[in-house]
């Protein structure tokens, strides 16, 4: 397959291959070329870059399991170089690992981001060709936008590491081969990588040597190579178990695993599994989320039954003393400041244990999650601790965005509209409400100035479930996830004293009871609920929304975070007295209809006044609105401000309108809209009376928006308020 720049050939991988391309003038010019060797029987495949195809393709069929393939795709383009191959090469090997179609045969060592001239400005669109190529041939399956989101790209062990992270991993593996050490303790911040790092070195040390490419490492790749070699020797065939604490990210991992060739998700363990066998080496991630026994609810038997069967003393230790115990070599990645919960292993018991002869501290630092980078970090921390050093001038960053609204609405708006135009954008709040929607669906948890909002439905991988963008996740829901966007709710548990410079923490407000059982003094609790704040504020890669309930620490974070400002991509607006009403202008009411399903709630005031073209008659049966979405993209552009003429008598089938549902919302509440082209169909029911089916149907060029039927319970609170006349502004 071919395109302007780039050229796909697929040939059977066996001997005949030779004969095939022998005209090609990369089989015979040493040109760089990438490949991808494949089998879609058993869904297997291996990424390559040669600039010698004939001996690459030969020692492959020699190859014990890569001969096994059946397929072969040479990619070529004259405007490859080695550099730029080496860096397609790579590009490949980490998509197709998240895009979940074949379980790679690649080792992961020598994948490494690779500068040369023109990288960004002519080969990323060049191995976006290739991408689109390779799904045309239904090589590829999902989108790199898709892929960029998903879990098994974030969390892949094919990611290519910085060099901070590859500095690291060697020195975790010579702390490994060291006899000295039985634990290896790696403190990290939130973002600096250690989810990634953790993930790499299992996979790492659980990848057949044979499957590494020797013959492009770098200097720093090769000391990797040596260092595997030895711990190949020391631990031929390792047992050995990644244990993830908090259950929802477990299931997570779980799942990344279960989509690598070499793991499986047996490897990705709970504490509690720990205490059952034994392990050469035990990686453990978010180790601050280890448990003692304090408020574990359901899991206090389990716990003692583990203590017994180790010989422990149930009152003093904890789930870290079980990994210790149960591993040759123990490696922790921790971060102090993300223990949020009396249930954690104390600090106290990692300083112990860093105090040790056969402990070794190693220390990340680099930020590789929020763009805003350690700067951002920083900011946090001292926000969070009413440092002066933040007081002078408020944060502004050219690759992160962090905005403070005082709309709770708006919030939400933003947070829709990033999801929807990058995904992976939720919102998040501290622990302040209880959680009623639980046992109740139809009850909203968060009510603040007329909007309603439940927590999270699920608990388990709440971030990627359907109905995430709708509901506010907490910290149990999110720690260890990547966002794009997170919109932070500062409940009322929090707040700030302005006289004595200080965040202060109402016990009453927060509602996790195992959050705060068995904690006497109120400092400890502040700590907590800080470090929950610190960790949400630390999701999102592209920017962080804020929202305050506390008028107090609002006007103290207004001090320091810019502030919301709605864009008016819109003809001038205007108040009553500097138009004629209903001559010149008509209201524009202050409501946003969604052009999906129903808007969230909303109540109905005249904002302002907007002209209307010299050829539209103005009259007072006419007004305006915006209308948010893709559903009805055919006709009406997303954010786009729309005249309607108020719904009297008369047929409206066929016609676009603005609906409003009643049966979601009680007059204190305000009410949901939506636009849709409206289709009125007569049916018989079994007694046969005939009754009109109202269908409201969208009209987009996204074929994933459904048509609204509504039943006849719903029928009895639906209205029409307005039928569409024409966009005014776009």
């Amino acid at each position: 397959m071919s395109t302007q720049r780039t050229k796909i050939v697929r040939y059977d991988f066996d001997s005949s291959l030779f004969d095939e391309f022998n005209n090609e003038h990369y089989a015979k010019d040493f040109w760089p070329v990438v490949y991808i060797l494949s089998d879609d029987k058993v869904k297997e495949a291996y990424v390559g870059e040669t600039t010698d195809v004939y001996q690459r393709m030969s020692s492959h069929l020699a190859h014990d399991k890569k001969k096994k393939l059946t397929a072969v795709h040479l990619i070529d383009s004259n405007i490859f170089n080695k550099s730029a191959t080496l860096d397609i090469e790579s590009n490949l090997i980490k998509y197709f690992s998240g895009d979940g179609q074949y379980k790679l045969m690649n080792g992961n060592v020598g994948l490494a981001n690779h500068n040369y001239y023109q990288k960004n400005e002519v080969y990323w669109d060049v191995f976006k060709e290739i991408w689109n190529n390779l799904r045309a041939e239904g090589i590829a399956k999902h989108s790199l936008e898709h892929i960029d989101n998903s879990d098994l790209f974030k969390y892949s062990p094919y990611k290519s590491l910085s060099r901070d992270q590859v500095t690291g991993l060697r020195i975790i593996m010579q702390d490994l081969l060291d006899e000295k050490f039985n634990t290896i303790i790696v403190e990290g911040g939130a973002g600096t990588g250690k989810t990634i790092l953790a993930i790499f070195l299992f996979k790492l040390l659980n990848t057949d040597l044979s499957d590494f490419n020797y013959s492009e490492f770098g200097i720093e790749e090769s000391e990797l190579v040596v260092l595997i070699r030895k711990l190949k020797e020391q631990y031929p065939n390792p047992r050995m178990a990644l244990v993830v604490p908090m259950a929802s990210f477990r299931k997570t991992l779980k799942k990344v695993f279960k989509n690598i060739k070499g793991l499986t998700t047996k490897m990705v363990i709970g504490p509690a599994e720990v205490a059952k066998e034994k392990f050469d080496i035990v990686i453990v991630d978010e180790s601050h989320r280890l448990r003692r026994r304090v408020n574990l609810g359901a899991y206090y038997g389990a716990f003692d039954k583990a203590c017994e069967k180790l010989g422990l003393d149930k009152s003093k230790c904890s789930e870290l003393d079980w990994v210790n115990i149960q591993s040759k070599k123990a490696v922790l990645f921790y971060d102090e400041n993300q223990s949020i919960k009396p249930s954690d292993a104390l600090k106290e018991s990692f300083d112990i244990l860093k105090q040790s002869n056969s402990t070794r501290v190693e220390k990340l630092k680099s930020q590789f999650r929020v763009r805003g980078g350690n700067r951002y970090v920083s900011f946090v921390s001292d926000l969070l601790s009413c440092s002066e050093e933040i007081r002078p001038t408020k944060f502004s960053s050219n690759d992160y965005e962090l905005v403070l609204f005082d709309s709770l609405r708006d919030m939400v708006s933003e947070v829709k509209a990033r999801d929807h135009e990058v995904g992976l954008s939720r919102l998040v709040a501290g622990y302040s409400w209880p959680w009623v929607s639980n046992k109740d669906k139809s009850k909203f948890d968060i009510e603040i100035e007329g909007v309603r909002l439940q927590w999270n439905s699920i608990a388990v991988d709440w971030v990627n479930s359907e109905n995430a963008i709708n509901e506010v996740g907490c910290i149990h829901t999110t720690q260890g996830y990547d966002l794009n966007y997170t919109g932070v709710i500062f409940g009322n548990e929090i707040g700030y004293d302005p006289e004595s410079d200080q965040i202060i923490i109402s016990e009453k407000e927060y509602y996790d009871k195992n959050g705060k059982q068995s904690i006497k003094d109120p400092a400890e609790l502040k700590d907590f609920i800080i470090n929950i704040y610190k960790t949400i504020l630390l999701r999102g890669i592209r920017g962080t929304y804020i929202y305050v309930c506390d008028d107090n620490l609002r006007e103290y974070f207004r001090k320091v975070i810019a502030s919301y400002k709605r864009e008016t991509k819109v003809i001038p607006l205007y108040d009553y007295d500097q138009v004629n009403p209903f001559v010149d202008s008509v209201p524009l009411y202050d409501l946003q209809a969604a052009a999906g399903d129903f808007s969230d709630l909303q109540k109905v005031e005249e904002s302002s006044w907007i002209k209307v073209p010299s050829h539209v008659q103005a009259s007072e049966q006419l007004f305006a609105c915006r209308v948010i979405g893709e559903s009805m993209n055919k006709v009406i552009p997303n954010g786009s401000i729309c005249l309607f003429k108020k719904a009297g008598g008369g047929s409206r089938s066929g016609k676009i309108v603005l609906v409003e549902s009643a049966d979601l919302h009680d007059t204190d509440f305000g009410a949901g809209y939506t636009v849709k082209e409206y289709t009125s169909v007569k049916v018989e029911n079994e007694d046969g009376w005939k009754h009109a089916k109202i269908v409201l149907k969208p009209l987009s060029t996204d074929d994933n928006y459904k048509p609204i039927e509504l039943t006849e319970d719903e029928l009895k609170n639906f209205k029409v308020i307005g039928e569409f006349e024409r966009v005014l502004h776009e």
